[in-house]
């Protein structure tokens, strides 16, 4: 195997799992950093999408209506849970978050394993992406390149957002000093649903495009919790930049120990998160505590 193709496919291959662990990421990083919410509940909403995503892709023969519906429901899901329940408790401790946050875990893939049943469920790769391209004379699935691209674009489009639209501009100044706003006449109550709203549908949309990869199945939400943590604390509390730096290495380390060092690529990831705390207790680009 010539060394130059090998290392392009694998470089190749990390960035199409840092584009996955992105959408986990930032999600979680909007809702931790700006709401100060542990969201326990984030994992099961990315396996929620990749079951959307294999209902919508079967009822209308479209992979694409998946990426639409699975975020889009998700989202409407996880605003009304904040509306009905968590907007309830920002007055307590914050250890009632972790209690319901972990129950709606519990219910929710209560509900997807009755619907959906135990089995993983194979979301076919659109017939566009259903293909390889050789690069250094090496095959590369097609769809991992879309997974990229998609990454890239949609961290573009999360980045202007946050920085030019109005209801970014609410959420930045939210994260800063909710009082302020609030005294301003800002709904703060409304921003806070739409944060925890765009934080599970941007799960859920990681969770559709893994799942031609992966399958759809229950298996998804635990290492999906486990990853999206780890983004979090590394990149920083709050940090759309560092959660996309931090999912980018954490791609890397995966992709590149699980090659060389199989039996410790989980070990590797713990492993880079103590570094980064070492070095920086608040995260790559979070603030110091």
């Amino acid at each position: 195997m010539d060394f130059v193709g090998f290392l392009v496919t694998q470089c190749l291959n990390a960035l199409s799992q840092a584009a996955l662990l992105f959408f986990l990421g930032v999600g979680l990083t909007l809702i931790f950093g700006i709401m100060r919410i542990v969201n326990f509940a984030h994992g099961t909403f990315y396996m929620l999408g990749g079951f959307l995503g294999f209902t919508a892709a079967r009822l209308t023969g479209s992979f694409w209506a998946g990426l639409l519906v699975g975020p889009v429901v998700a989202g409407a899901i996880g605003m009304a849970f904040e509306t009905g329940l968590l907007r309830r408790l920002y007055r307590r401790d914050d250890s009632a978050f972790l209690m319901v946050t972990f129950g709606l875990t519990l219910v929710l893939g209560e509900i997807i394993r009755l619907l959906w049943g135990v089995d993983a469920l194979q979301v076919p790769t659109p017939d566009a992406l259903n293909g390889i391209v050789f690069l250094f004379d090496e095959p590369f699935p097609t769809y991992r390149i879309f997974l990229i691209v998609a990454g890239i674009v949609m961290a573009v489009v999360i980045w202007q957002f946050l920085e030019r639209t109005r209801l970014g501009l609410l959420i930045r100044a939210t994260s800063q000093n909710a009082e302020m706003v609030h005294a301003l006449g800002v709904d703060v109550n409304r921003v806070r649903s739409a944060i925890f709203g765009i934080g599970c549908g941007l799960a859920a949309l990681g969770g559709v495009m893994a799942a031609p990869l992966v399958t759809a199945s229950l298996a998804m939400a635990p290492n999906a919790i486990i990853d999206a943590f780890v983004i979090v604390i590394i990149g920083g509390m709050g940090s759309f930049l560092g959660s996309l730096i931090a999912a980018v290495l954490v791609a890397f380390v995966e992709v590149f120990g699980d090659y060389y060092f199989p039996d410790f690529a989980l070990a590797s990831m713990y492993l880079l998160m103590l570094l980064v705390l070492v070095v920086r207790p608040g995260g790559l680009l979070g603030k110091e505590a």
